[in-house]
């Protein structure tokens, strides 16, 4: 089979006295050199094309050729059975080096290579360097699920995955993308049954670049860009708040608290430091931007006996907040990474890979961001203004003389007896800390091959370690906050004196606090079997030892993994696939007479497009079905040990305060939980359907998988079955063991459609990424009055609450109707739906509300899109998320007692805006009745987002550096976060209590030497 894809990579060449020629780009240059194979053989046959395919010669039976081309222009290789090479040839070149097309074709999958074409039992993989020529990111899995079908945060709807990088369980913020090769997401449970128990959820591998045969190579990239915030919390000022906060205190049948008086002067603003109006948000505290720089160099190369791979990295971003020692907050980040491999002989080869990242964060000791979204506008001014003291008020300027704050020389720290500290004076004067993190990563292996004890036989061997700690840092300083007394002289406010609370103190010496220290080791011994018989039978087998074990500081048990795997496959003429993947596990979360448990899956493959009907077919390039399914036994839900014994607890725990009552201080000792000796593991049921093909001379490419899967034997304690004295509320107690009966299900498709076009002078590529889930709770202990709050056959997402009916008008509507149980209701309060009819509003009367959206978006779909014209390069990523949804209960919108109001509030209830109302009334007490989950606060999360476009320019290499050692170069501009349409857009794009969401707007150049 003949392949008409072109696929750019990157030039592999050994050079041997390069002379790099000075020609002009009119001028030909004669390139006499020889094609060879990795082994170092001549490939004879070779077409040597120029860019518009054009014939210009042919490699002789020696692999050799006689061409003349244009310096710099390209110049294409092709060979059935090869990959396709563009190159451009700017100077005497002695050897070309063609990799096999099957290599240029692996995915990585669970300790084997395969094919793209012969993947089986749910696996998606996206190559790193492709995406990165045309969209440059910085977050391992950033926008991945616009890319991998079956990805959506999760896999599949399960609830979490298993992170390996280069085989070793790894955080994904531990390796940056420019360093990745591939990215593999294996989905199905044969996909992932040889890693074991903890990989049962789906597994996400993270494969490294490697070097490659091929001088050396050195490529630099460097970005810088700028992060704008997307959406601000709109707060009410001073005034607004004041006047809405009397009106919540006459709904309560009290007085006004603040006199008019008091709230013009908030309004006019003549003296914000008497009359403060504080706004967390201004620029007196926040820039508009904030800069993030990185920079890249990698250098790779290598011969046949060695290969190498080098990247060092570094990246350095600031903050919105632009005053006090918050100036300084700045993130930093340096990672070097060396992977180097040997061939040893013809037989033994090896590896070592090593990896440091060290990571400081500078901060302030302080959540500003948390101040941000509670302290009220017109509690106090955070700045007390020297100049406005009385000159003859000894005893503040013996505060001034003996400050040790005076903010600019002209302010000293302002607060109350109830505000003695606030984010604003903690970054004046509070101190300053570092976060400190020191990553090392440490991979080695050996790879054998057997063929003298039996052809086909191999086998390899891996070992990682890591190392990561962390801490902080800290200065921690006290202040004083000072509370004026203010008069007025003659139309002039002046500060009659000062009150102090706290006293400016610093040690001068640096706290050590959150030590963290984590150790991970992992190791896999595989022995391995492949051959072809009569060029027909093609019979593959691999039995594996692996596992890994992660211990954390002031955590007793470590996190283990450990199981014994056999992989059996088989292929007939390519036609018909039969893979075999099957673990023994381990774990010791188990009673010892089940902590081992066989997890058997298999999977069949059909490829129609080598049958006779279709083998010559102009229309089906590649076409296979293939049906997978297994039972792999997992402990993830087991989430903690000795849950299989019973367990009680004693006074010294600090859980029971009491003791019994006859004198002799006897110690109360309580019951937890019941014992369950035939406790057992969890299990991962699963059948799923898949389809991959290629179209139309490959221009169009389509895959899908359909999956259906069960957690059966989940832990619970089923209160359902036993007597209620088996457990107590108040002291918390209970003799009910954790029994394997809750089920869930997951169901679910997704699909990748590629099309390849060419549109004039334009090469256009669309691709389709899209995954869907549902999932179900088959069973739960539960024992529910009525029918419709029964969980089972519920998503188990499920968000739950009551439904309303509007708001009260009057209080004879309240009288009439049932009596609700939360609180005092008023005109004005939500009003709910008796579910159940019995005349209350209780939490029976909750229903289900929708789904929540936990494990990801039900559907999330992604549309991405390249055009290349000429030297340009437009990518764009769009991504549609749906099905979901959450409730508005931030303290953004449940405000009640003396909470900050936002501007949701306009739009309260009142007796004259009854009709157009769409919040409560305003209350100074707790609100419970309005602000529990209820439909509501419910709101949509559909959401689309223009997530990246980017667009790239090839500088003209025979222009620019016909002459030099300069390679190649891009330049590019692109945009992340740039736009979000959706029903409530605001809300999803606002954030409360934390830093706010940014756009992002990168200019970066990539280079090639």
């Amino acid at each position: 089979m003949k392949y008409k894809h072109i696929i750019w990579l990157l030039v592999l060449m050994l050079m041997s006295s390069p002379i790099l020629l000075l020609a002009q780009a009119n001028q030909t240059i004669r390139i006499q050199a020889s094609v060879k194979d990795t082994k170092g053989e001549p490939v004879p046959d070779v077409f040597i094309l120029d860019e518009q395919e054009e014939v210009l010669g042919t490699t002789n039976a020696q692999g050799f050729f006689d061409i003349e081309v244009i310096p710099n222009s390209l110049v294409i290789f092709k060979l059935n059975g090869y990959e396709t090479k563009v190159m451009r040839l700017s100077g005497q070149i002695n050897d070309i080096i063609l990799i096999p097309e099957w290599e240029s074709r692996q995915v990585n999958t669970a300790y084997q290579v395969k094919d793209r074409s012969n993947l089986l039992g749910g696996i998606s993989f996206v190559n790193i360097p492709e995406l990165l020529e045309k969209n440059y990111f910085t977050w391992t899995l950033d926008n991945m699920e616009g890319f991998a079908p079956g990805f959506h945060g999760n896999i599949w709807g399960n609830n979490e995955y298993l992170l390996l990088v280069d085989g070793v369980p790894r955080d994904p913020g531990s390796v940056m993308p420019i360093e990745i090769e591939q990215i593999t997401f294996l989905k199905g449970a044969s996909a992932v049954a040889l890693y074991g128990s903890r990989a049962a959820k789906g597994v996400i591998m993270v494969t490294t670049k490697r070097g490659s045969v091929g001088r050396q190579y050195i490529n630099v990239r460097a970005n810088t860009g700028v992060h704008v915030a997307r959406e601000i919390p709109k707060y009410l000022g001073s005034a607004e708040y004041m006047t809405l906060f009397n009106e919540a205190r006459v709904n309560d049948g009290l007085q006004p608290l603040f006199t008019q008086e008091e709230i013009f002067n908030h309004a006019a603003g003549t003296n914000p430091y008497r009359y403060p109006n504080l706004d967390f948000y201004s620029t007196d505290y926040l820039q508009k931007a904030f800069s993030r720089h990185d920079a890249i160099l990698e250098i790779g190369g290598g011969s046949d006996k060695a290969r190498y791979y080098t990247n060092l990295g570094m990246m350095s971003e600031g903050s919105f907040l632009n005053f006090g020692q918050a100036t300084n907050n700045r993130n930093e980040r340096f990672n070097v990474r060396g992977n180097v491999d040997m061939n040893f002989n013809n037989y033994i080869s090896g590896f070592a890979d090593a990896a440091v990242i060290i990571y400081n964060g500078k901060g302030v000791n302080t959540n500003y961001w948390q101040g941000a979204a509670t302290i009220r506008p017109n509690r106090f001014s955070p700045l007390v203004p020297i100049s406005m003291i009385e000159e003859d008020d000894e005893v503040s300027q013996n505060f001034i003389r003996n400050s040790s704050h005076v903010i600019g020389g002209q302010y000293l720290l302002g607060g109350t007896q109830l505000e003695q500290t606030n984010p604003i004076a903690d970054i004046y004067a509070g101190g300053s800390n570092v976060f400190t993190s020191r990553q090392y990563q440490f991979n080695t292996g050996v790879n054998a091959d057997l063929r003298n004890v039996l052809k086909g036989l191999t086998f390899n061997y891996r070992f990682g370690l890591d190392y990561q700690t962390s801490y902080t840092l800290a200065f921690n300083n006290q202040y004083a906050v000072y509370q004026p007394v203010w008069n007025n002289y003659a139309g002039k406010d002046l500060i009659t004196s000062l009150t102090r609370f706290g006293q400016d103190a610093s040690t001068r010496t640096q706290n050590i606090s959150g030590n963290r220290f984590q150790q991970t080791l992992s190791m896999s011994a595989q022995l391995n079997y492949h051959t072809i018989i009569e060029k027909k039978h093609e019979i593959s087998a691999m039995l594996v030892a692996g596992g890994f074990q992660t211990g954390v500081s002031q955590l007793y048990h470590r996190i283990s993994n450990a199981n014994l795997g056999i992989h059996l496959g088989y292929s007939f003429q390519n036609r018909f696939l039969a893979e075999f993947n099957g673990a023994i596990i381990h774990s010791a979360r188990l009673p010892e007479n089940n902590r081992q448990a066989f997890s058997p899956t298999g999977s069949l493959g059909w490829r129609i497009s080598n049958e006779e009907f279709l083998k010559n077919s102009s229309i089906v390039n590649n076409l296979l079905l293939s049906v997978s399914g297994g039972i792999v036994h997992t402990d993830l839900d087991i989430t903690d040990y000795y849950l299989y014994e019973q367990v009680f607890t004693q006074q010294g725990d600090g859980t029971v305060f009491y003791t019994w009552k006859d004198g002799l201080n006897n110690i109360t000792t309580i019951s937890r939980r019941g014992a369950n000796p035939g406790m057992r593991f969890p299990k991962r049921e699963e059948i799923n359907f898949g389809i991959e093909g290629s179209f139309f001379n490959n221009k169009l490419f389509f895959s899908g998988s359909a999956f259906f899967s069960r957690m059966t034997g989940l832990l619970v304690q089923r209160s359902d079955i036993y007597p209620s004295y088996f457990t107590t509320g108040f002291p918390v107690s209970s003799f009910i063991p954790f029994e394997n009966y809750n089920s869930d299900q997951r169901t679910g498709f997704d699909f990748n459609l590629n099309v390849n076009q060419q549109v004039g002078a334009v090469k256009l590529n669309v691709g389709l990424v899209g995954t869907y889930y549902a999932t179900k709770a088959l069973q739960r202990g539960e024992n529910w009055l009525d029918e419709y709050q029964i969980r089972s056959g519920k998503p188990i997402d499920a968000i739950w609450g009551l439904r309303n009916a509007g708001f009260f008008g009057s209080t004879g509507e309240i009288a009439s109707a049932p009596v609700q149980i939360f609180g005092e209701v008023a005109p004005g309060d939500i009003r709910y739906i008796d579910q159940n009819g019995d005349n209350r509003i209780t939490p029976q009367d909750e229903v289900f509300l929708g789904r929540g959206g936990w494990f990801g978006a039900p559907l999330t779909t992604g549309l991405n899109i390249t055009a290349n014209w000429k030297n340009f390069t437009l990518f764009a990523l769009g991504m549609w998320r749906s099905g979901a949804y959450a409730m508005r209960n931030s303290s953004y919108f449940w405000i009640a007692g003396d909470a900050k109001y936002s501007e949701v509030v306009r739009d309260r209830w009142t007796p004259q805006t009854a009709e157009t109302a769409t919040y409560p009334r305003l209350t100074t007490l707790n609100g419970a009745n309005n602000f529990r989950n209820s439909d509501f606060w419910l709101y949509s999360t559909d959401r689309f987002d223009l997530s990246r476009v980017q667009i790239t320019y090839r500088l003209p290499s025979d222009k620019l550096f016909a002459s030099s050692f300069i390679r190649g170069m891009d330049v590019y501009i692109n945009g992340v976060n740039l736009l979000t349409l959706g029903p409530n857009r605001k809300i999803l794009t606002t954030n409360i209590g934390s830093a706010p969401q940014t756009h992002f707007f990168n200019l970066g150049l990539a280079a090639q030497f």
